[in-house]
């Protein structure tokens, strides 16, 4: 097993307690707090998302470094506050992680994947009930640990998968699709001449909502599905758009049919690529 020394997370510790030091620390990270902090947490975790699916190591060493900053970060300020440490969260994760894997650090057994996911899940289980009991909750929802602040198009696919668990579900993915096309019908009788906002959005809701629960019957992330095709947009329209440059003209300088003309040319490229 691998052992890695400890200086680097030492020396990044103490640069982050010199950040937030009152006595010559810097300004702007002194203002920060957890909330101000978290929408940059998020935005890292995004970008290492993105260096991996460029496949650019490099990038992602870099990306993971500005992770790792936010964890540490949100440990600085709780130390501050007297709530935890980094050495507290190190801790909480490998515990946590040991406890997950009894199949490799006890005596359970999971020879599969799926085994491994159902004793994973078990174990979850087990800690949201204890959570709810700690917190004094009554009862606890198949829902609960669902984070709130996640992008709702993850989210609803999770919700999904959890009420899927206690069988709320459909049979097949046959009816997803029947319950896709009467969401679509609902939002085109919205499209009136004019439009309740607050109805269409309602109806569009509802019809992402079940495009997330049938990319879960497809064993499909919809995140990732999305991502993949916000890149294959970005790359055909890169193609138009050098396509006019070609004759010193921009995308607003062309119209509708030729641009379209040259999205299907760069289709046609791929395929001839990836053949």
């Amino acid at each position: 097993m691998t052992k890695h020394n400890s200086k680097a997370i030492n020396a990044l510790l103490d640069v982050m307690a010199k950040l937030r030091d009152p006595d010559g620390g810097c300004p702007w990270d002194l203002e920060q707090n957890f909330a101000t902090i978290a929408p940059y947490t998020i935005e890292e975790a995004y970008e290492v998302a993105d260096a991996i699916a460029q496949g650019d190591m490099n990038e992602l060493r870099e990306e993971l470094g500005d992770l790792l900053l936010q964890v540490v970060f949100h440990s600085q300020m709780a130390t501050e506050d007297g709530h935890f440490t980094f050495e507290d969260v190190a801790n909480s994760i490998v515990s946590k992680m040991i406890e997950r894997h009894p199949h490799v650090f006890g005596d359970g057994e999971a020879k599969t994947t799926d085994g491994v996911n159902q004793t994973w899940e078990k174990i979850k289980a087990s800690e949201r009930a204890q959570k709810a009991e700690i917190k004094g909750h009554e009862r606890h929802s198949a829902l609960d640990g669902v984070a709130s602040a996640l992008p709702a198009l993850m989210r609803a696919e999770k919700l999904t998968k959890r009420a899927a668990r206690v069988g709320f579900d459909w049979p097949s993915t046959d009816e997803v699709f029947d319950k896709l096309h009467e969401e679509i019908g609902e939002l085109q009788a919205e499209l009136t001449e004019t439009p309740d906002q607050d109805r269409v959005e309602d109806e569009l809701g509802d019809m992402l909502f079940v495009m997330a629960n049938l990319s879960r019957k497809l064993g499909v992330d919809p995140e990732v599905a999305l991502r993949r095709a916000n890149l294959k947009f970005t790359r055909r329209f890169h193609f138009i758009e050098n396509e006019l440059a070609r004759d010193g003209r921009n995308a607003g300088q062309s119209d509708l049919q030729e641009m379209d003309g040259l999205w299907n040319e760069a289709k046609k490229a791929e395929r001839r690529r990836s053949n």
